[in-house]
């Protein structure tokens, strides 16, 4: 009769070790899903910030008749990505397709259980779809954000409308779905941990591109041959600039593990922050020796390079090899500002050397640095050429540089010229001689400074008074 009673007892307590159990799991991934949701929104709201410091940045580069232009470009970017990513974007990125795009998951019309199938790509992430959406859309905005600065100053404002509704709907979610949404690039094990070749150079090869359809602004290369300055017109909008795009590349880098229970973001955020220091060092350095004095613009860009470099292996390489990463990008920086010039392609804040040559640089240093431990927590691709003693991902990591300038930079062309065939591309010398502002927006930025060269149909709107600053 005892062991009748014991035998009851027994089973009553592995029953309620079962129930606890599943209810304490079940309660468990709960909090999972919360915890890595909110990191993830918080990561991303970091990345939309992005978008202020580019304004503040590219405004800052360009002169005071055209920052309400540049600024209003950054603006509508925001907006343009925010519907073009949700209409088309995300589902040509990460719909269900094929190797070379996505064919499924269209204005994020898809069902709850068929979620995980039609966006499969993104499965690993325990988070809600618009979470994921909204982290990726995101990362559209910035891509297409680059080619604002370097088309600074003489683009009309139509035309770039056209532009980032074409790169964000269709260019950079082709180029998303090769790499992140497990497309062909990613069945080679190509590593783009967040976004040097996917981000960076889709929006540095299309401002390549642009700058050269559009040609340098007036007055910037004389005839022979010789460069002129055109300086911006606040510094403290540039470094103030640095600083937030700084503070947004935390949620860019560290925010890409889409989880809080995934403790590597801390160790992502120090890599990110010791190669953007690294480059702010090396790129100031090497500014002082070739100009004599410690660049602020120069300097500024090179925190940027730094920042760019270390994004593809953020998640793959080791700090020391984040500060060589980030030491070699602020020293190749500045060489390239020089031979841009040299070129004649005239990018007034620098985007096309930090986004286009350094993301290619921190792809291909991918190659070099990615450490077996940290290759096999991520689980993509293989350890760099340092450790291995050969070039299997240098080379995969080369085939993916090349492959997404084949098809962004050809296409951008293309783009360009076609909108300059038919809405037209640039303003005339008389509309950039008096600033975009005033003729693209009918407004100044800074009004009371040219409120008296304002042409007659405009200048009634204004008291007839001399500006505050000659």
């Amino acid at each position: 009769m005892i062991g009748k009673y014991v035998s009851i007892l027994l089973l009553s307590i592995v029953f309620l070790a079962l129930f606890t159990s599943t209810a304490f799991a079940a309660e468990s991934d709960e909090i999972s899903v919360s915890l890595n949701t909110v990191w993830t929104m918080m990561a991303a709201f970091l990345v939309a910030f992005m978008q202020a410091g580019f304004a503040l940045l590219e405004g800052g580069l360009t002169r005071a008749k055209n920052v309400g232009n540049i600024m209003m470009k950054n603006l509508i970017d925001f907006g343009i990505a925010s519907i073009a990513f949700w209409a088309i974007g995300f589902a040509i990125a990460f719909g269900a397709g094929n190797a070379l795009f996505g064919t499924s998951g269209w204005f994020l019309n898809v069902s709850g259980d068929k979620v995980d199938t039609v966006f499969a790509s993104l499965s690993w992430a325990n988070i809600p779809l618009m979470a994921k959406w909204f982290f990726q859309m995101v990362f559209a905005g910035v891509a297409a954000t680059i080619v604002s600065g370097a088309m600074a100053e003489r683009t009309k404002f139509q035309a770039y409308l056209i532009y980032s509704a074409v790169i964000t709907g269709i260019v950079y979610p082709i180029v998303v779905h090769w790499i992140w949404g497990g497309g062909w690039l990613a069945s080679l094990g190509f590593q783009d941990f967040a976004g040097s070749t996917v981000v960076h150079s889709v929006g540095g090869w299309a401002a390549l591109a642009g700058v050269i359809i559009i040609g340098p602004r007036l007055g910037k290369y004389g005839k022979k041959g010789e460069v002129n300055p055109i300086p911006g017109h606040s510094m403290s909008m540039v470094m103030l600039g640095v600083f937030i795009l700084w503070l947004g590349w935390f949620g860019f880098n560290a925010g890409s593990t889409m989880g809080a229970m995934d403790l590597s973001f801390a160790e992502i955020a120090a890599v990110t922050t010791l190669a953007g220091a690294a480059a702010s060092i090396t790129g100031m350095l090497t500014a002082w020796a070739r100009t004599g004095k410690p660049d602020v613009a120069l300097t500024a860009g090179s925190a940027i390079a730094g920042l760019v470099a270390i994004t593809a292996p953020s998640a793959f390489v080791e700090t020391w090899a984040a500060v060589t990463i980030g030491s070699l990008a602020g020293i190749i920086y500045v060489f390239a500002v020089i031979l841009l010039d040299r070129l004649k392609i005239d990018d007034p804040v620098g985007a096309i050397p930090a986004h286009a040559f350094l993301g290619v640089i921190g792809t291909l240093f991918t190659g070099v640095f990615a450490s077996p431990r940290l290759v096999e927590a991520v689980g993509v691709g293989k350890a760099g050429l340092v450790y291995t003693g050969n070039i299997d991902q240098l080379a995969i990591q080369l085939v993916g540089v090349l492959a997404v300038f084949a098809f962004v930079f050809p296409t951008s062309i293309v783009l360009f010229k076609t909108i300059k065939a038919t809405v037209g591309l640039r303003v005339s010398p008389e509309e950039e001689i008096q600033g975009l502002d005033i003729h693209e927006h009918g407004m100044w930025g800074y009004p009371e400074q040219f409120v008296t060269q304002l042409p007659p149909s405009i200048a009634k709107h204004y008291p007839k008074e001399e500006p505050i600053h000659p």
